[in-house]
């Protein structure tokens, strides 16, 4: 795996670009930024796209539900050999 350099979360406060987006890409139930979303850390621009996408895919219609959404995702990243 390729190694990327990142901002580590606790200095997301002191960057004024990355405090507006840690809010939006937190996972709240571990208290600390996803290592997928924080690979963006240097581009908050593409930090911010790749946030609006997975929010799209996983809620931007009601025609699925949230567990049938992570089940496709699931399947995919299998089928892609993603170890994400």
């Amino acid at each position: 795996m390729a190694w990327i350099e990142i901002v580590p979360d606790e200095e997301w406060a002191d960057t004024e670009a990355l405090s507006d987006l840690y809010g939006a890409v937190v996972d709240r139930d571990h208290g600390r930024v996803d290592y997928i979303m924080s690979i963006h850390s240097l581009n908050p621009r593409g930090l911010a796209a790749h946030n609006t996408l997975y929010q799209s895919a996983m809620a931007g219609t009601s025609t699925l539900r949230k567990v049938e959404r992570e089940m496709i995702a699931l399947v995919v990243s299998l089928e892609n050999h993603c170890h994400y």
